[in-house]
């Protein structure tokens, strides 16, 4: 698979993979930390997320270009990986659940969350920069969308394993003081706690509560305030393994960083670069074109990344956690896209290989265009899947709604076939994006480039509290058709300016 590939390949994954452990630590257990840690809604949650992905995508914009002023991609992500791991060092220590003062602390959480994204940032483009200029040659180049696609696999092996670490350690932590994982009780507890509990909700939570501790609970003030500190202990706890990803990927980086190659326009004395080769006029078009994509790609993340909001809150709150005598938590389906990466990724490539044989296989902007169709077919499943339930006010405690028995819950096969869906779509999408842009890109702005493709996700993500807000306020169904118009308002407008890429891609 990875012959005819630089030996440089392998390496620079096996380095990612701790950033991307700790990427979906965050995004499988985030936003339901905050609203269990803090009480916050689901909209307040999720502006906090959406933020924080805006940061971690827009600050790859400029971690891109401190790399290319510079002129040092290495050095620079080696600080990016020191600062993640002291972000993540600092959601890990552990603090009393209800919060004693609740700015200061949501204070702390959100700047551990600011050094994580400071430091993505300094890692994420210029990693993926380097990779692009192992494909700059004529030896290499040609494999450049597959060398991609491998990269973009390898480095969701870590991904797999990140949600099932993190629920595996909350729930081992529950479990030490003899409590049983419910998702949905730390928002009972907080809306208890609060005295805004009505009757037949009040009845339903001494249910919950004497399941989640094997006994009935005769105070049930004592358990909130308990079940809470455990709960999100457990979840501190989790952050902490993020920490141990990052140390093997630094250690990975540091063996293997003679081995990346060096920036393309830094070049010796005399030597003639593709920069003084490339006329003014192709350097605007190819920037012209670069612009064009990203703008385009923001409506394709500000859906997609739903996987760690509005989609967890549906795994949470409408999804049977079961499959036939095997419970499960809300977190687990995010390892799932990082699983169909890994085994998606050989069959679209041997798709794209035959085609190629054959003198057929789609340019990288058709491939970008034909995945945003893709995505748009998953939010039709899930608009589908969601005809008929409750709106989330008539279920939510907070709102003096009733919580859905699990006989009214879908099943977990609507979350599961969504995700194998936007994975599909993503392979066609985020590896081939990431080639267009090292392909595309000028020279002396490979770096702030890359950099410009995770700006553009970042837009997406800074959109992504709009989901929250709808999600609580509108009908399920309408939450996914929103999406789904996203999606394809994208693919046509790829579809529009294909000629015109395929041209400047060339």
């Amino acid at each position: 698979m990875f012959k005819g590939h630089p030996k440089g390949l392998i390496p620079a994954a096996l380095a990612n993979m701790g950033e991307r452990f700790g990427f979906y630590t965050m995004m499988g257990i985030l936003v339901l930390f905050l609203q269990a840690k803090f009480g916050l809604s689901g909209t307040n949650a999720g502006i906090i997320y959406g933020a924080f992905y805006f940061s971690i995508y827009i600050l790859a914009l400029v971690g891109g270009i401190i790399a290319d002023r510079l002129q040092n991609y290495k050095g620079t992500i080696m600080v990016g990986l020191i600062l993640m791991a002291s972000g993540y060092a600092v959601l890990a220590v552990p603090t009393t659940t209800p919060v004693t003062n609740f700015n200061f602390f949501l204070t702390i959480t959100v700047i551990g969350l600011f050094v994580i994204a400071f430091g993505n940032g300094l890692f994420k483009g210029n990693l993926q920069a380097l990779v692009g200029q192992m494909y700059d040659n004529k030896e290499f180049g040609p494999k450049r969308d597959s060398g991609f696609s491998l990269f973009y696999a390898f480095i969701n092996v870590g991904a797999i394993f990140a949600p099932l670490a993190a629920v595996g350690i909350r729930n081992w932590w529950l479990g030490k003081h003899s409590y049983i994982y419910d998702a949905g009780l730390p928002e009972q507890c907080h809306t208890f706690l609060g005295g805004k509990m009505e009757p037949t909700a009040l009845a339903n939570f001494q249910a919950y509560a004497d399941k989640a501790s094997g006994q009935v609970v005769t105070d049930l003030t004592t358990f909130s305030n308990d079940y809470l500190n455990v709960f999100n202990t457990g979840f501190h706890y989790a952050f902490g393994i993020a920490i141990i990803a990052m140390a093997i990927s630094f250690t990975i980086y540091m063996t293997n960083k003679k081995n990346f190659p060096n920036p393309k326009v830094k070049a010796k004395a005399g030597e003639i670069t593709d920069e003084i080769k490339m006329e003014a006029a192709e350097v605007k078009q190819r920037m012209y074109a670069l612009l064009a994509v990203f703008g385009v790609v923001i409506f394709f993340w500000f859906s997609f990344h739903q996987n760690g909001l509005t989609l967890t809150f549906f795994a949470r709150d409408y999804t049977l956690l079961r499959i036939g005598s095997y419970d499960f938590s809300a977190e687990i389906f995010q390892s799932m896209n990082p699983f169909f990466v890994v085994f998606l990724t050989p069959i679209v490539m041997g798709l794209f290989g035959w085609l190629r044989a054959r003198n057929m296989e789609p340019s990288t902007p058709k491939k970008i265009a034909i995945g945003m169709g893709i995505a748009s077919l998953g939010f039709v499943v899930m608009l589908f899947g969601s005809l008929g339930l409750p709106l989330f006010t008539d279920i939510s405690t907070t709102h003096n709604g009733t919580p859905l028995l699990d006989a009214q819950k879908v099943t977990p096969f609507l979350l599961l076939g969504t995700y194998f869906i936007l994975t599909v779509a993503e392979l066609f999408i985020s590896p081939m994006g990431i080639s267009f842009v090292s392909k595309v890109a000028p020279p002396q702005y490979q770096g702030m480039m890359q950099g410009g493709w995770l700006g553009a996700t970042a837009l997406g993500n800074g959109l992504l509290f709009i989901g929250a807000i709808l999600y609580e306020s509108i009908p399920i169904w309408m939450t996914w058709g929103i999406f789904v118009v996203a999606t394809a308002i994208s693919m046509f407008t790829i579809l529009f300016m294909i000629k015109w890429l395929e041209r400047v891609a060339k």
